[in-house]
């Protein structure tokens, strides 16, 4: 579209350093378009606060504030758990999240009968995928603008100087300027020490860490916590039932005070670079060890081994921003069938930053102590193993005689 034609911008608004001077950008260089904000709030919490009178400040006409905390947990995060899914060790915080906010937005978009959406992710990121291939899952035809790859601006040091032009309202300063993303799965830091991969995180360090403490500074007594699924899907915690998303604030809270969830990773980014983040996952990194604690005893061999092969595929479509595709949707009703009988109840024991196993029970537990055990039994015998071993031999036996019979005439 031509600048001129756009009258109307729904921008994904968070209130960070990059949306908010993207308003008033918007509306200097888009012919004074009017600019609504949406914010799509998967639980980051106090950051949501005072949003409204800042979006408005700023030059946005109005904001909607919509809470998608609920159907984040239930269609995004926990199918993904269920899949075992994770990218390189992070646990896709950010990548699912982008899919619920954006299609809220182009709803809203829709409705408000916007020109275009803008959104603030940068031109070396991921996000800029993840909001526009989602986008274009909704509203094909919509024009997407994306001021970074778009204005003079370098630097997240010229935005601040662009912000302070502009009497645009910052939570942060130049010394405390990483780049986050916060919702009630996760917070990632980028940026700043972190960008020279020989320093090491500043865990100890007071306010770097906010779901959280360093290992160093977790209890010296362990805790014990107690995790029920049914068909892969938490629904209680500690005895008590509760929602999914009730679950992982409380594991947010008890793995927080523990130590558990922090990853300090260079990933490889869809863009083609790589890029050092650090991590803060606590009721995340609980949730994946308890379920796949259980899963140990309810799922078969080939399944098992198969639902691991195809998590590394269903990973990766997270992370690219290619949820809203067939391929998700059929591995996802593939998870779905392994997890028919991953019901049942495991304890855990949380110390210092580490996951310990404590006990797993399940209705459909695979695990025989009868056939495993090394003392008397009356139900294995092994002398089955020694034509069991022939025929599963007999390749490798064939092979060693031919290569024999070829070795003498050579």
């Amino acid at each position: 579209m031509n600048k001129k034609d756009i009258k109307k911008v729904v921008l994904a608004y968070s209130g960070g350093l990059d949306t908010s001077i993207i308003i008033p950008w918007l509306k200097e260089n888009y012919n004074n378009c009017e600019v609504i904000a949406v914010s799509g709030n998967v639980g980051q919490a106090d950051e949501l606060e005072g949003l409204e009178e800042k979006a408005i400040k700023t030059g946005a006409s109005k904001l909607y504030i919509e809470d998608l905390t609920d159907e984040f947990v239930d269609e995004y995060v926990i199918p993904t758990v269920k899949a075992g899914a994770m990218y390189e060790e992070y646990m896709l915080g950010t990548s699912f999240a982008r899919p619920v906010i954006a299609k809220r937005i182009v709803e809203i978009a829709l409705k408000e009968g916007a020109d275009a959406i803008c959104h603030g992710c940068t031109g070396k990121g991921n996000d800029q995928v993840r909001f526009e291939l989602a986008i274009k899952a909704f509203a094909p035809d919509m024009h997407i603008i994306a001021p970074w790859r778009e204005w003079s601006i370098k630097s997240r040091e010229e935005e601040i100087e662009y912000a302070e032009a502009h009497n645009v309202p910052l939570k942060i300063n130049r010394e405390t300027n990483y780049s986050k993303d916060k919702n009630l799965w996760h917070l990632s830091h980028e940026g700043l020490d972190l960008e020279d991969a020989g320093n090491e995180p500043l865990y100890e360090k007071p306010g770097f860490l906010e779901m959280g403490v360093s290992p160093l500074q977790a209890p010296d007594k362990p805790t014990y916590i107690e995790l029920e699924f049914e068909k892969g899907v938490p629904v209680a915690f500690n005895g008590e039932k509760m929602s999914a998303k009730n679950i992982i604030y409380a594991l947010n809270k008890v793995g927080g005070e523990n130590g558990i969830g922090l990853l300090d990773i260079v990933e490889n980014r869809l863009v083609g670079m790589k890029c050092r983040g650090v991590y803060e996952t606590p009721g995340g990194a609980i949730l994946y060890f308890a379920h796949k604690y259980l899963e140990t005893l309810c799922l078969d061999k080939m399944t098992s081994h198969k639902k691991q092969e195809l998590s590394v595929c269903f990973a990766e479509l997270v992370y690219n921003g290619q949820w809203y595709t067939p391929l998700r949707e059929a591995l996802s009703a593939f998870v779905d069938k392994t997890q028919e009988t991953v019901t049942g109840k495991v304890r855990i024991k949380l110390y210092k930053g580490n996951m310990i196993k404590a006990g797993a029970w399940s209705d459909y537990s695979l695990y025989s102590e009868e056939y495993a055990t090394f003392g008397e039994d009356n139900v294995y015998d092994q002398t089955d193993a020694t034509g069991f071993i022939n025929l599963f031999g007999l390749p490798i036996k064939v092979q060693a005689q031919v290569n024999a019979k070829v070795g003498k005439k050579n």
